[in-house]
């Protein structure tokens, strides 16, 4: 159905796309042989590969249950940091990320993960506000579905393949890196130099997909927010959800906002394959 799949980034609205997943992949036999993710997207592909959408979707939604608060100032003090999502993100990923997920990641599709290495005349202290106000400027005025902003100040794209990692730390490094968006998520480290969240280039990393399209190939890029409009890519499908998800991108508060999220990924992907089972040609 589709040769590769791009999983966007969106912190927490990308449970949807966990939901999303579940349903429509056992419909559309959905067996890409890529599947690129960018950010929090990244890990909505890692766990929705290994068929862990639902207990992971659990697992976030427990930990939103605790009482805890998206800002503690004691946490700053026992956690190095004040935003405790970023040492719950990492639990998570190392929860779920052992050596034998690992090998079953590697045994299936390519998986790539991107991220952001900085501007290499810009030191780490400015390119980072730089590049966060960039993409906030230009999604507010442009809300573009691949902004270009990142790119022309000199933020560099670098896609980290699943398969070459050697450990289960490797591939929880690269997932934090992924999602590096400081102040809430620290500063990645990915081949002894700093990384970055992959936004920072482009939410949507639909740059990989375009080897599969220039042979003809299908490609579905997963969307977890909305759009006004999309490119037209021949091969390409963008999916968007049916409407906004109702959680902060970085709200570890809200448990039902979690769930809800989930569920209404279950009923979009539902919708998604029965449309696209439709349009399938009929054997006779």
């Amino acid at each position: 159905m589709f040769d590769a799949v791009a999983f966007a980034g969106g912190g927490n609205r990308c449970y949807w796309q966990g939901g999303f997943w579940e349903a429509a992949a056992p419909l559309l036999d959905l067996e890409p042989r890529t599947v690129v993710g960018v950010s929090a997207g990244a890990w909505s592909a890692c766990y929705s590969l290994l068929g862990l959408g639902r207990r992971v979707n659990e697992m976030v939604a427990e930990g939103c249950s605790t009482g805890r608060r998206n800002f503690e100032w004691r946490a700053w003090r026992s956690e190095g940091s004040p935003w405790p999502v970023s040492r719950m993100y990492r639990s998570l990923i190392e929860a779920v990320i052992d050596e034998e997920a690992l090998q079953r990641l590697k045994r299936g599709p390519d998986v790539l993960i991107g991220l952001a290495r900085k501007p290499n005349r810009l030191p780490l202290a400015l390119a980072i506000p730089l590049g966060l106000a960039t993409y906030q400027i230009e999604k507010k005025w442009r809300s573009p579905v691949h902004p270009r902003g990142g790119r022309v100040i000199g933020f560099r794209p670098e896609f980290i393949r699943v398969q070459d990692l050697s450990s289960p730390e490797d591939l929880s490094a690269a997932l934090m890196a992924s999602a590096s968006v400081p102040p809430f998520m620290p500063v990645g480290r990915v081949g002894g130099m700093a990384a970055l969240d992959g936004g920072l280039v482009d939410n949507v990393p639909a740059e990989p997909l375009r080897a599969v399209e220039g042979q003809g190939g299908k490609t579905l890029v997963v969307l977890s927010r909305l759009y006004r409009a999309f490119p037209h890519i021949p091969g390409r499908t963008y999916i968007q959800p049916t409407e906004p998800v109702p959680i902060g991108q970085f709200d570890i508060t809200n448990a039902a906002g979690i769930r809800k999220a989930y569920e209404m990924g279950l009923r979009d992907g539902e919708a998604f394959a029965r449309r696209e089972r439709a349009k399938a040609p009929k054997i006779l």
